[in-house]
């Protein structure tokens, strides 16, 4: 049983090694366009529950 988690752990050792890890520089583009694609995304999202939301309160009065 120790013998397989071992083995486990080097193998996962080898395999993290030959990731391409990407540059800070790649890193903080990532997130800077994954905050603006989701704020995006949020204020998309708003609006039309904001349209809904108008919209079913002038029906329903």
């Amino acid at each position: 049983m120790f013998q397989k988690f071992k083995l486990f752990l080097e193998d996962s050792r080898q395999e993290l090694r030959r990731v391409n890890w990407p540059t800070r520089e790649e890193t903080i583009r990532y997130t800077i366009f994954v905050v603006v694609f989701s704020l995006g995304l949020a204020a998309y999202l708003g609006f039309f529950d904001y349209v809904f939301i108008k919209g079913l309160t002038a029906l329903l009065s």
